[in-house]
């Protein structure tokens, strides 16, 4: 059986000056998934609809109408905005099979977060979304992940920083859409 191609990740971190918070998943999907070229690319993934309930009490604010897409150009502007910084915690992976599951994803080399952390100084906080970012996250940190829903505190790169731990954005993880946003909402 032939090994499968490591995969580099295909986006460059999103860093806006002042960013308070990043956000690391795990990996995007493969691209024919993707509704956009930017971080939770997937249509069915709830990311940008849990931000949508969280910041403007709609679930569909940053969804194109009438179209299967989010909308790129406003998802940005609100990410700089808010101060919110995007990348995953693998920069580079292998698919085990052909599809989007994290259960299947072999992380080859890990996000380098004190050299990410360098490049947004008022970072306070991380913010790890689903089981595979946490695990991904706390092994190359050396410490054990948060639960569910809840955050611990440690020092990173001499920095005081609350790593925070969020259910998982993806359908397949079995929590309606708004008890996800309200442990999102915590964060807010």
């Amino acid at each position: 059986m032939a090994v499968p191609p490591i995969e580099k990740h295909p986006f460059e971190p999103f860093l806006p000056e002042g960013a308070r918070i990043l956000f690391l998943g795990s990996f995007p999907p493969q691209e024919h998934r993707w509704c956009m070229p930017f971080y939770y690319p997937n249509w069915i993934n709830d990311f940008w609809r849990i931000m949508g309930l969280i910041h403007f009490g709609n679930k569909n604010h940053f969804c194109l109408v009438g179209e299967k897409r989010f909308d790129e150009a406003l998802i940005r502007q609100f990410c700089a905005d808010a101060s919110l910084a995007f990348y995953d915690t693998a920069c580079e992976v292998r698919r085990l099979k052909d599809n989007a599951s994290d259960a299947f994803l072999e992380v080859v080399t890990p996000t380098d977060v004190p050299a990410l952390l360098a490049s947004i100084q008022d970072c306070r906080h991380i913010v790890v979304t689903g089981e595979k970012a946490a695990q991904t996250l706390a092994a190359s940190l050396g410490c054990t992940p948060p639960p569910v829903g809840g955050f611990i505190d440690l020092s990173i790169a001499d920095r005081e920083i609350r790593l925070w731990r969020m259910p998982s954005t993806s359908r397949a993880y079995p929590l309606p859409l708004e008890k996800k946003a309200e442990a999102y909402r915590q964060l807010f």
